[in-house]
């Protein structure tokens, strides 16, 4: 057993409620979802920056790449506690604690079905083989590292007697976190609430342990879910930047977290969040999870402080109030006056990066400010969503490069429709020309000719990053191949350059899939 006392995520007063974040876990579970060694340990040194007191790494026995992803977050992360996942076996927590034990805060998270459903379908066990499951694999987990959360999985749906049992056992064989999932977003806030209480009412000891709740977002409850619980003694919020997730999504860390701050007359608790980081943080994830954020999603959407109707308008003019429940620069999305063109400077455009809440190393801002150039030739003005997509296009480009795009050329009109490609394909440049139903099919089935592989094209979804002929064109596409899903995302002004890019994108994003591939199939946590 590791030699430190139980890690702690920050002040324990009772009004003090910790963030959990599996952005890199349950995020990265999304259908299309996926994330380079390189993100990872970026995303996760960013988490730790903003305050978040538990980051879930990833799934180690997974594969040897998620494995390596917790490993490396374990050594990189400062103050935050790393945890691990594992299913109920000693094979998942010994490789856990393997991943986990160099990390400053080493935290194991196992788990197990506890629902009807779950026993039957997935495990084939009854109720006693569940409890002696328990018993076993959380007192293992404890006699590795200090720090143990157990979760009984698709809790919510669990039968109240038999879920005081099995907590009962995982909090007497030292369980230091208990986290209560609604695994498949079943539960309500007014039911969410009251399962706390009964455990807290029912379970012995459970007072002295740390309360989670995690939920998912299948009926759209989840924040106002994880917030009842929170208010009937929950200490403990599982989320995501985005509510990014499996099916619906998770409970998003940036909702639950400007709701406590904006609301502390109804919700008298407090975390360790700085929320000025949290807009960086969301294009960050949706950049490299491929998940763009709808422009109404609450906190971080392009229409969360946009204003078009009269009376609001009028009424912001007068008093920012009257509308807004706070203020921009909360969530570290400040207004600027600097109207960026060809002829800004370097130091303009890194204020105006610094200003969006855009963080990136010096090699990545050189290449983007040559970017931002040509863009700037190509249009009057540059306004803050084309810098941002300009960004996340850059971003995207430099974290997958296996495959690039080198030049495009293309035959399109009422006749023949032709593309010429020409791509370094790892380290060889090479070139195809096709025909196809089409400019966009000629350019596909060029790429598909130098990248051959079996992919079917699930989704191309075009949209204008601003207004007017000269907008850039954000394109997103989404890949299946053998159950694999990917989605690759781009933006140029050019819309044929866009999806050639996005296109070529999701390939290299499908051959990290291909690498990343589980040695089992296997039920995660939710």
């Amino acid at each position: 057993m590791t030699d430190s006392p139980t890690p702690s995520t920050g002040d324990h007063a009772a009004d003090r409620v910790i963030i959990f974040d599996t952005t890199l876990r349950d995020g990265e579970q999304s259908p299309g979802a996926t994330m380079t060694l390189d993100e990872k340990i970026r995303i996760a040194t960013l988490l730790d920056e903003m305050g978040v007191d538990v980051i879930e790494a990833g799934f180690p026995i997974a594969s040897d790449g998620d494995f390596e992803a917790v490993s490396e977050v374990a050594r990189v992360v400062k103050d935050a506690t790393v945890c691990g996942l594992a299913r109920a076996s000693k094979n998942d927590i010994q490789r856990a604690w393997d991943a986990l034990k160099h990390a400053k805060k080493p935290r194991i998270h196992t788990f197990i079905g506890t629902s009807p459903l779950h026993r039957e379908h997935q495990l084939s066990m009854d109720k006693a083989q569940v409890l002696e499951k328990i018993r076993e694999t959380v007192t293992f987990a404890r006699s590795l590292c200090n720090d143990v959360q157990w979760s009984p999985m698709d809790a919510t749906r669990t039968e109240h007697d038999y879920l005081v049992e099995a907590v009962t056992i995982a909090v007497e064989c030292g369980a230091t976190t208990i986290n209560i999932p609604d695994t498949v977003g079943y539960t309500a806030p007014g039911e969410s609430a009251e399962l706390i209480r009964m455990l807290l009412r029912e379970v012995p000891g459970l007072d002295k342990c740390i309360i989670a709740t995690h939920c998912h977002n299948d009926l759209g409850m989840a924040t106002a879910n994880a917030l009842a619980a929170v208010e009937a003694g929950a200490r403990q919020i599982e989320c995501t930047i985005n509510g990014l997730g499996e099916r619906a999504g998770n409970t998003a860390l940036e909702e639950v977290v400007m709701a406590m701050k904006v609301r502390p007359d109804i919700m008298p608790f407090h975390t360790g969040i700085d929320t000025t980081k949290i807009m960086g943080l969301s294009r960050i994830v949706a950049t490299v999870s491929g998940f763009p954020v709808q422009f109404n999603k609450a906190i971080v959407g392009k229409n969360a402080f946009a204003h078009e109707s009269g009376i609001h308008q009028d009424g912001m003019l007068k008093h920012a109030g009257t509308f807004e429940i706070m203020r921009p620069e909360d969530v570290g999305l400040t207004e600027s006056n600097l109207v960026m063109g060809k002829h800004s400077g370097r130091a303009a455009f890194k204020d105006k990066l610094a200003q969006l809440g855009l963080d990136i190393g010096d090699n990545a801002f050189q290449e983007a400010f040559v970017r931002f150039k040509a863009l700037a030739d190509a249009k009057k003005e540059v306004y803050d969503d084309d810098i941002v997509a300009l960004i996340e296009d850059t971003e995207t480009s430099r974290a997958h490069t296996r495959f690039q795009v080198i030049a495009v050329e293309g035959t399109f009109g009422t006749g023949v429709q032709k593309a010429k490609i020409v791509m370094e394909i790892d380290g060889e440049e090479r070139v195809a020309e096709e025909s196809g139903d089409g400019p966009v099919d000629a350019s596909f089935n060029a790429i598909k000719a130098l990248i051959p592989h079996t992919a079917r094209l699930q989704l191309y979804q075009v949209s204008a990053v601003t207004h007017g002929t000269d907008a850039q064109a954000e394109v997103s596409v989404r890949m299946e191949e053998d159950g694999k899903l990917v989605t690759g995302h781009a933006a140029h002004t050019d819309t044929m350059v866009a999806s050639i890019r996005a296109y070529v994108n999701a390939l290299n994003k499908l051959m990290i899939r291909r690498e990343k591939s589980a040695p089992e199939p296997m039920q995660q946590a939710g």
